[in-house]
């Protein structure tokens, strides 16, 4: 894979020409909707939208803003990018496309031997997917902590008021890139967020105490992204309020880690339990069951959602609680 030279700088913003470009071949049946799907928050993230045949992203680097246009085209995926951290944007797509992750490990012969059938099945049918690497800790950090504890549905809607509320419109949106698309606030712009805001998002106080103490730090966290995934997570770990769900689920982002298992999710170790042995278990039972293939646990959880699986209805549902004042 070649990165393909950044493209100069134009006097404005057009569709015909970006600011920053690169191609790259792909691997066999990858599939960029698969792989960049665990980034996106809902079909409403505004930092996401949908184009035909790829993706619309938008987000800030160490050089500025930028919006990017990820295309697939049969063994090429391509990323255009236009604003200040065009360059940036697109030296970071490979990881950000998973072009960097490797399944060698996984794909051994004796290792692949060792799978469940339906991993093994999973795998030949998704033998494109990669695990997406963004490198950007705030970005994975602030939406992760607003599903603590909460519905996917309630954490989703939060998220994408504070966004439209606080977040910058993406450069080139509604010229180049979709109406709407925004570029997350940075951890200064989270900080400044009034207490009122979160209360109006329907985000509890401790969720947004949480954000708070944890962005206090942002150039720590920011630097976490050249740590290994278990260092990254160590280190998040030591912040009140983040437990080891928080970082696996953080670093199954920034770092594509191919081993955290997201412990304490409400449905997962039922599922993954139901799905290997045909009964629930807890998320002791869950580690159990996954220690096999200790090193590659979160590509077989991967695949076990790929699998076709149906996860039955655990117990009652989840009440969507709103913190906000009638």
């Amino acid at each position: 894979m070649t990165l393909a030279a950044p493209l100069p700088r134009t006097g404005g913003m057009d569709r015909s020409t970006a600011d920053a470009a690169g191609a790259w071949e792909a691997p066999e049946r990858y599939s960029l909707a698969t792989t960049c799907f665990p980034l996106q928050r809902g079909d409403g993230d505004p930092t996401f939208a949908a184009h035909p045949g790829g993706l619309w992203t938008a987000f800030r680097t160490a050089h500025g803003p930028a919006s990017v246009l990820l295309t697939q085209n049969g063994d090429e995926v391509r990323a255009r990018a236009w604003g200040e951290g065009a360059a940036s944007a697109v030296a970071s797509a490979p990881a950000l496309l998973g072009l960097t992750d490797s399944w060698a490990a996984f794909d051994d012969e004796t290792f692949h031997a060792s799978l469940p059938r339906l991993v093994r099945e999973a795998r030949r049918r998704h033998p494109g997917l990669r695990l997406p690497a963004t490198g950007r800790m705030v970005d994975a950090l602030v939406p992760t902590i607003l599903e603590q504890k909460v519905t996917t549905v309630e954490a989703r809607r939060a998220y994408r008021y504070l966004l439209r509320r606080f977040g910058s419109p993406a450069p080139g949106a509604g010229r180049i890139a979709p109406a709407g698309l925004v570029v997350a606030p940075t951890a200064a712009e989270w900080l400044r967020v009034p207490s009122w805001e979160w209360h109006r998002a329907g985000v509890g106080p401790q969720r947004s105490a949480t954000v708070m103490r944890a962005l206090r730090s942002a150039s720590g966290l920011e630097r976490l992204a050249e740590k290994t995934a278990p260092e990254a997570a160590t280190a998040l770990k030591s912040i009140p309020g983040i437990g080891v769900w928080t970082a696996a689920e953080v670093t199954q982002r920034t770092h594509a880690d191919a081993d955290s298992v997201s412990v304490g999710d409400f449905h997962l170790a039922k599922f993954v339990g139901v799905a290997l042995t045909g009964q629930r278990t807890d998320d002791a039972g869950m580690l159990r069951l996954l220690e096999p293939w200790l090193g590659q646990r979160q590509r077989v959880v991967r695949l076990l959602l790929l699998s076709g699986v149906r996860a039955p209805r655990f117990g009652p549902r989840m009440t969507i609680q709103d913190h906000r004042a009638h």
